[in-house]
Parts: C-alpha cells; structure tokens; sequence
C-alpha cells in the first residue's frame, strides 16, 4: 500500500493486521520457550517511543551523543567519498541525527533522494513531512517495514549511502546480524556505500549504568512492554510485579535487559491462547545490546562480502562508525 504527494511518498507494508500478527507469533513463540525472551522492537509504541527518547538525553546514556559527534565531524568527508545522491536510512525514527548527512550532502550539491524507513507508520509519516519541508526539491520516500524482512522493498536506483545507525544492529544475536548484513549487501549496487554504527566494548559499570539510569527512565521503558501486550494482546501483567535488570555478559560483550518476576506468578494472554508460569525470580528477556570491537565489525561485514574503507570514533573511543562498500 503506497501513497503520493509532490515530492513525497510513502511505501505500507506493515499494515495493522500485519503487526498484530506478527506481535502474537513473537509472543507466543518467545514466552513459550526457555529462557523466555520478548523481541525489542515491541518496545515502541507511542509511550515506549517519548520514553526512548528521554532516555537518549540521560547523562548515563552516552551513545547517541557520541555518534552524534562523529557525524558532525566527518559528514562531510562521507558525502564526499560516497558521492551519495540519495540517503536511505533504516530504523530511521525521526531522522535527527541523519540531518547532519543530509546537510553534507545538500551542501555538496549532491542531494536527490531521501528514504526514511521504520516500523511505525505514524513515525514515518510524521519525520517524512517534515523532512519534505527542510529539503524542498528532494524527493522523500517513506517506507514502513521491518528491516529482518523487508529490505528487499526498498527502492533501488541513484548512487545511494545505507544508513544504520544508533548501534541498532547490537540488538541481534550473532546469527541474525550475520544474515542482515547478508541482506543489505545483498540489496547494494556498485557504487552504494553502507554506514554503520557500533558501540564499542568499555567498562562494564559504564555499560550497565547506561541500561539503568538512576532516575529509572530506562526501567519504565522496559517495563511498558508489558503495557503493550497488555494493550494488544489481552494479557494480564501485572507490571508493577517486575523489576527492570541491566546486567553486562562478559563471555558474549552484550548487554543484557529483563524484567524480573518478583513473585511467583501465572499470565494469561488470551490472544494467541497462552498462559505461562513464572516462578520468582525469573527473567524475561526483553533485549540484548550487543558491544563490539573494531576488528569483530570489519570481521563482520566481510563475511557478508562488503570491505570496510573508513573506520571513525569519537574522541573518548566509545562508540565506532565504519563506512563499507559492496
């Protein structure tokens, strides 16, 4: 399903049947298996989207800070190498720190084409409108999808840079990263270039403090997951009877978050038909924020047959960007 203004078009290919279905299959294949495990991506609803957005201006959470500062340093070196006309961002959300790009490349005459895409409708038609008003004369193209599965949809053509920033791609496991990079390559033609953003390995307080902010910003966004499938779903959480959990995993360099049953407890989720028990104390994976070094990212993206040409980190050396081309 797609619509068109001047300028301006969105791709639908989430509708919401869809995304309902897709949320009972993750539930019930992710609570009826051990350790019982929920996919981050259901993390953003409205509320999950305001709360996440709190949490990136945290003191604790320094990410998005430091990615930031590499973008506004070396913009305009990565529009210049990749020759870009068209910026396709994924996971895109609002498109904030993608602006810096899209200044580069407007400025070094090269801007054409924009493509914003995300799993949330509302999101996408918002950061699209606002993005065809900042860049008059460039064509903005929305797509709602989800990158594990529809990257095969998005538009082809022009010299294009993929964007995938935010350390996103920390939220796969080792297997599921392998065959997302597969799949972007798979979509790049000669001449696109890939940007990618890592956060890297470093004190574990420093990890997990980021994961659990004092002020339990990061809490209440984990716990709204239950809002959700409370919402959607018909289940009965009880969500004050969970506690959040931020816990670094030194063998596996992720972290790991949960919610933490603090009693034993039966739920009932009468959409799929399922009813679990949870005995005290036991944790619900709600996501993995894997950590990376540099060597294990270029390792990474050559196995999925794309070579690394430029590697950026910001000044303290917590967080990488790494450009790559097919």
């Amino acid at each position: 399903m797609s619509d068109s203004g001047s300028g301006l078009r969105v791709d639908v290919h989430l509708t919401p049947d869809v995304l309902a279905r897709a949320l009972r299959d993750d539930v019930r294949d992710g609570l009826g298996q051990a350790p019982r495990e929920l996919p981050p991506k259901w993390f953003y609803d409205e509320r999950g989207c305001d709360l996440f957005d709190r949490i990136t201006r945290l003191a604790e959470y320094y990410p998005t800070r430091r990615e930031r500062e590499i973008l506004a340093r070396e913009a305009a070196t990565i529009a210049r190498v990749t020759g870009a006309d068209t910026l396709v961002e994924l996971g895109s959300g609002t498109s904030e720190k993608t602006r810096l790009l899209l200044d580069a490349m407007t400025a070094a005459g090269s801007l054409r084409r924009i493509v914003a895409f995300d799993v949330s409708e509302p999101t996408i038609r918002s950061a699209t409108a606002a993005l065809a008003l900042e860049y008059p004369g460039t064509q903005v193209h929305g797509v709602v999808g989800d990158f594990e599965h529809h990257l095969g949809l998005l538009p082809a053509g022009g010299r294009r840079l993929v964007a995938f920033l935010g350390s996103t791609i920390g939220n796969l496991r080792p297997a599921g990263r392998k065959r997302f990079l597969a799949d972007v390559a798979s979509q790049m033609a000669p001449g696109d270039a890939f940007l990618l953003g890592t956060d890297l390995v470093k004190d574990p307080r420093r990890l997990e403090a980021a994961y659990d902010d004092a002020a339990g910003v990061t809490a209440e966004f984990n716990r709204n997951l239950l809002a959700v499938l409370n919402r959607e779903l018909g289940a009965d959480f009880d969500i004050a009877g969970f506690d959040h959990v931020a816990r670094f995993d030194t063998d596996e360099e992720w972290v790991e978050l949960g919610l933490r049953a603090r009693r034993a407890q039966t739920v009932r989720i009468p959409d799929p038909g399922l009813s679990i028990d949870l005995e005290a104390g036991e944790v619900v994976v709600t996501e993995i924020s894997a950590k990376f070094r540099r060597r294990n990212v270029e390792a990474e993206l050559a196995g999925a047959g794309l070579t690394m040409a430029e590697w950026w980190t910001d000044e303290g050396g917590d967080f990488g960007l790494s450009l790559s081309f097919a």
